[in-house]
């Protein structure tokens, strides 16, 4: 069968390139004549990387997106006798008029605040809607749906797809409020990419070097900073790269080894969407201590999501390193800026372990990850607990995808 995946790119951002890798490798496994394309806005960039050969990698740019594959689709809906021109000239119009079913993989849609990407969220699904293809919004977080013009395009939009995964038990809540009926429970589709072993990820040069120095018995704290954070401090009048400094200076002069981790990471740095290496750079160039280590080149989800796995606990400000930092055991904290985290936190029993970047100070962060270190085993234990229920819940969604494409 066959099947598109629309929302993300695999570069820049660990977190789509997580649920991209789950997604081909599971459905990979139970369809061994799966076709999957991904519609990517860097496709030149995901092309390169040559993470998953087997997923073929089409040209989704904002504008071509825009123009060329919405235009496209809906010529190819109104005058047949162009489809072999358009499935040449457009190939990603082609890609979705065959699909047996579309993934909307987005991980936050149609949500207050975030009206400037409503434009994106409602372009991505069109084609397949207007092409009469089914369509599955994998698990991600919607809503709330409070501005009139979030409510408005969602009560347009959303009860036209086959099937809303929701990606919490908040998420749920928002879109029961919008009366729809295709929506079922359940969580990121990142918790599905598995546990790492050494043995698959060592013998890879940036992976070997962080290792080396993370050797021993030192206990590892392990910080993820983002660019969107960052600006959501700084937007309320906070200075986002000293606080994370006196954080990992804290830490340092506690006798602990700090693992900077830029969890969204573009090879160019002079790309600041979905990059923080530029933020860990300037962070870690502010501190000399021989036990920070800092990761400075782009590693595949495999080898970021291991590298989080051997930290003792970890502070997350991006989503998906949240998802592999429980996915591999680790105690977490996060510091965020959406329900999303904290309806994802709940699963592991852990929703008190999330500071709203509206409220980040140095201390409150030094404070709430000492508690964290201190419950550290107690808190590994609940995580473990509750992950074979949280795989289960995610994996369910693949079954209903393959189900929706069998029956299209």
């Amino acid at each position: 069968m066959k099947y598109v995946i629309v929302g993300p790119a695999l570069s820049g951002n660990m977190g789509a390139a997580s649920m991209v890798t789950a997604t081909v490798r599971t459905i990979g496994e139970r369809d061994r004549e799966a076709e999957i394309t991904l519609l990517s806005y860097y496709p030149d960039e995901d092309r390169r990387q040559g993470w998953l050969p087997e997923l073929r990698v089409l040209d989704a740019r904002p504008a071509r997106l825009g123009t060329l594959i919405n235009g496209g689709a809906v010529l190819w809906r109104v005058l047949p006798p162009l489809r072999k021109l358009i499935a040449r000239k457009v190939p990603e119009v082609a890609a979705i008029a065959e699909a047996d079913v579309v993934l909307d993989q987005g991980g936050i849609a149609f949500s207050d605040g975030r009206e400037k990407f409503l434009v994106f969220n409602v372009a991505i699904l069109l084609p397949a809607l207007v092409l009469g293809r089914p369509v599955v919004k994998c698990a991600q977080a919607l809503g709330p749906f409070r501005s009139r013009i979030n409510r408005w395009t969602a009560r347009a939009i959303l009860p036209r797809i086959d099937l809303i995964v929701a990606r919490g038990a908040k998420t749920r809540e928002f879109l029961d409020g919008l009366r729809l009926d295709n929506v079922e429970l359940g969580t990121d589709l990142a918790f599905m990419m598995g546990v790492p072993t050494e043995e698959e990820v060592a013998g890879r040069g940036p992976v070997d070097e962080a290792l080396a120095r993370l050797a021993g018995p030192q206990l590892t704290v392990g910080i993820a900073p983002s660019v969107v954070v960052k600006a959501k401090v700084e937007a309320a009048g906070g200075d986002f790269d000293s606080m994370m400094v006196a954080v990992v200076e804290r830490q340092l002069a506690a006798g602990r080894r700090v693992l900077l981790v830029p969890h969204s990471f573009r090879s160019d740095p002079t790309k600041t969407h979905n990059n923080d290496g530029p933020l860990v750079n300037a962070i870690a160039a502010r501190i000399d201590h021989p036990d920070l280590v800092v990761v400075r080149e782009q590693m595949d989800p495999e080898e970021l999501r291991y590298l989080i796995g051997r930290c003792d606990a970890f502070v997350s400000c991006r989503f998906h390193a949240m998802v592999s930092s429980l996915s591999m055991g680790v105690p977490t904290l996060v510091l965020g800026w959406s329900h999303k985290y904290v309806e994802v936190l709940d699963l592991f029993g852990q929703a008190d372990r999330s500071i709203d970047a509206a409220a980040l100070d140095a201390d409150g962060i030094g404070g709430a990850l000492e508690r964290l270190i201190d419950d550290r085993e107690a808190v590994r234990a609940a995580i473990d607990a509750a992950q074979p229920a949280v795989r289960a819940l995610s994996g369910a969604q693949i079954d209903r995808i393959l189900e929706i494409a069998r029956s299209s």
